[in-house]
């Protein structure tokens, strides 16, 4: 048995499972508990909800794209803005020839790729130094590091000037070189490319990741990622499936709420109801049942009061707790002549309303 960590793997079984028969591409999404077991600090807890997206089955970036661009949206509604983030995007495959070309054996890759994620922890001697323990020369180390240590950042020359670099380096027809501009392409059409920064030593912790990765950051570097994910090509076939191209990310909970609630943009989340429905008489409970209940049908949040006998002082207390906008008390008098009196909690006004005409002002909104 074991808490799950994240919601990726369990996306591979879920498509495995489904086999040929799952449409292509397959656009999947979830918020799910995971549990991680390590020391917690700020943004960082052994317990958190998780939000996944992914798409399976698109082999061009357009599912980077597609992805980010959700990233953004929300972002943006929740009032945030590319002067608060960064996303930082690179490549796996920039870290993979840039220690080919320093003579890195392929098996320590992943190794490696865990080691350079840690670029923005540590000092660059200590990295370079769990480097030449997996079996790098210092100068091989050294040149990785170099190559990586030049982030777009969010500063510098923007993201352009870092490809240009990264084009001179490698060659115009590397696959990464070509990925990225075709990313940044389609960024620029979407509208969101004032948030991405190239970054080539963000190359995330995860073995999996094969392509595109991307991280987002605050500006301000006060916290840990907000957010990260990227392309992992390879994960279906290592459950014993077919080779499947694939993207995804996971955003969890606890560092964006901290990062609103520092902006002074974390919601409040008290609870609101729009009526309050109260009997004033044990005997009138059948009828406020029923006036609550068309209410409900009407579309209203309402809540309906279960004690008898309440005084009002204790009434208009409840309304407040719960954050009702108006409280209806369906007294006897009022009853009898077909009405209920509805005090505005915003206004403290009150008014005898008809309990038809109550219900139609309801439905028409």
């Amino acid at each position: 048995m074991a808490l799950r960590p994240e919601l990726t793997p369990s996306l591979a079984r879920l498509a495995l499972a489904q086999g040929p028969t799952a449409p292509r591409p397959t656009k999947w999404f979830t918020i799910g508990q995971c549990w991680r077991y390590e020391r917690t600090t700020r943004g960082r807890r052994r317990e958190h909800y998780q939000w996944n997206m992914d798409v399976l089955g698109v082999e061009g970036v357009a599912a980077e794209a597609e992805l980010l661009a959700a990233i953004v949206t929300f972002l943006t509604r929740v009032g945030l803005t590319p002067g608060d983030v960064v996303i930082r995007v690179s490549s796996r495959k920039v870290l993979q020839a840039l220690m080919e070309a320093a003579g890195v054996p392929g098996d320590a890759f992943g190794r490696a790729c865990v080691v350079v994620d840690k670029a923005d922890k540590l000092p660059a001697d200590a990295v370079a130094a769990e480097l030449v323990a997996l079996g790098m020369s210092v100068a091989a180390a050294d040149d990785i590091l170099a190559a990586v240590g030049v982030t777009g950042g969010g500063g510098g020359g923007g993201p352009a000037a870092t490809i240009d670099g990264l084009e001179a380096r490698l060659g115009a027809g590397h696959a990464a070189v070509a990925e990225l501009r075709s990313l940044w392409a389609l960024a620029a059409a979407a509208g969101f490319e004032a948030w991405l920064a190239f970054d080539p030593s963000c190359v995330r912790g995860l073995a999996y990741y094969t392509g595109i990765v991307f991280e987002g950051r605050d500006r301000a570097g006060a916290l840990r990622a907000i957010f990260g994910g990227g392309r992992y090509d390879g994960l279906l076939s290592t459950y014993g499936g077919p080779p499947t191209p694939a993207a995804g990310f996971g955003f969890g909970d606890c560092v964006i709420a901290e990062l609103l609630a520092d902006k002074g943009l974390l919601p409040s989340l008290s609870p609101s109801v729009d009526d309050l429905v109260v009997p004033l008489d044990p005997t009138l409970r059948p009828a406020a049942t029923a006036l609550a209940a068309r209410l409900r049908g009407a579309g209203r949040s309402v809540d309906l009061a279960l004690e008898d006998g309440r005084k009002l002082k204790a009434v208009f207390k409840a309304a407040e707790r719960v954050g009702a906008a108006r409280v209806i008390l369906v007294g006897m008098k009022e009853w009898e002549t077909g009405c209920v009196r509805v005090k505005d909690q915003a206004t403290r006004e009150e008014r005898d309303v008809g309990v038809e005409d109550l219900v139609a002002e309801a439905e028409a909104r």
